[in-house]
């Protein structure tokens, strides 16, 4: 895993300007005892995001702790993706595209001119929403990271085991790895793209709906999955599955979208964020407990 306290490599960046509003503490007395108080991994202040002239999400500020799982749930549309997406530069991949605020990864400006895209998202990996294995080989699928990143790990088949082992695979391919990734089940599919992830030893998972596109078996053993792998690791995740965000996460963040008033767009705002035991048992906000009772989304 990368030492967090490390400086990004310097390249071209874009930069952000800081434009701080309240913030939404968690007293670290409220996290649950299995979870040990840490520094945040992210101090996210007043982020807005625009496709060219439109604003997807607009002012959100939240800190997103270490070695703990963070939800974020809401409707379509209210901009769930588009923000895990800011927190490792995936979304200025896309032309036109800008960030307005700032986000501090281990208090550094992560979209600072000094910092290099390629190494945030070697550190802040990412799962997607359906399983996107290489036309390669098991074994190359999680080698593939390490190999383009330049890693000179002591050995390549220890670092695939391990990975394979992490994401809990190992015991169902350890005698096929040089098969064909496509040869896998779905959900298998999805913990062979977990262990690609990891095998570039990242700091911070981004999950963005993994298990849409799984059964309730293969849904169980990601959850299980995610609930081992945050001992070493920072995850967030998007999910339209309001259970598994109450099964899995220690803090949930609800999104919702605001319609302007010609009612063409649709602007995504941070309603509240907080443990999620109480975001679903206790919200501050009517809009959260609107929406997890079911009136709306």
């Amino acid at each position: 895993m990368p030492d967090p306290n490390a400086t990004l490599s310097q390249s071209a960046g874009a930069p952000g300007t800081a434009g701080p509003t309240r913030r939404p503490e968690v007293p670290a007395a409220d996290d649950p005892p299995t979870v040990a108080a840490g520094a945040p991994v992210f101090r996210i202040d007043d982020l807005s995001f625009f496709y060219g002239a439109f604003r997807a999400i607009r002012g959100v500020t939240m800190d997103i702790a270490e070695n703990r799982i963070t939800a974020v749930i809401g409707p379509s549309g209210c901009g769930k993706s588009t923000f895990i997406r800011c927190l490792n530069r995936m979304n200025e991949l896309i032309p036109g595209t800008r960030v307005e605020g700032r986000i501090a990864y281990h208090d550094q400006d992560l979209y600072g001119d000094d910092v290099d895209p390629i190494e945030v998202r070697r550190r802040i990996g990412m799962v997607f929403q359906k399983p996107n294995p290489f036309p390669k080989s098991i074994y190359d699928n999680v080698a593939f990271g390490p190999r383009v990143n330049g890693m000179k790990p002591s050995s390549m088949d220890d670092l695939v085991e391990e990975s394979l082992r992490k994401a809990a695979l190992w015991d169902e391919v350890k005698d096929k790895v040089k098969k064909s990734a496509f040869s896998l089940s779905g959900g298998q599919q999805q913990r062979l793209c977990i262990a690609r992830c990891i095998a570039v030893r990242p700091d911070v998972i981004l999950m963005d709906e993994p298990c849409s596109a799984l059964d309730p078996l293969a849904t169980n053993r990601i959850e299980e999955l995610m609930m081992e792998l945050k001992r070493d690791y920072t995850i967030v995740i998007v999910t339209h599955n309001m259970q598994q965000a109450a099964r899995v996460s220690d803090r949930t963040a609800f999104f919702t979208a605001e319609v302007s008033d010609e009612g063409r767009e649709r602007t995504g705002v941070l309603v509240e964020f907080d443990r999620t035991e109480r975001i679903f048992t206790a919200p501050s906000d009517r809009r959260t407990e609107d929406y997890i009772t079911g009136r709306f989304g």
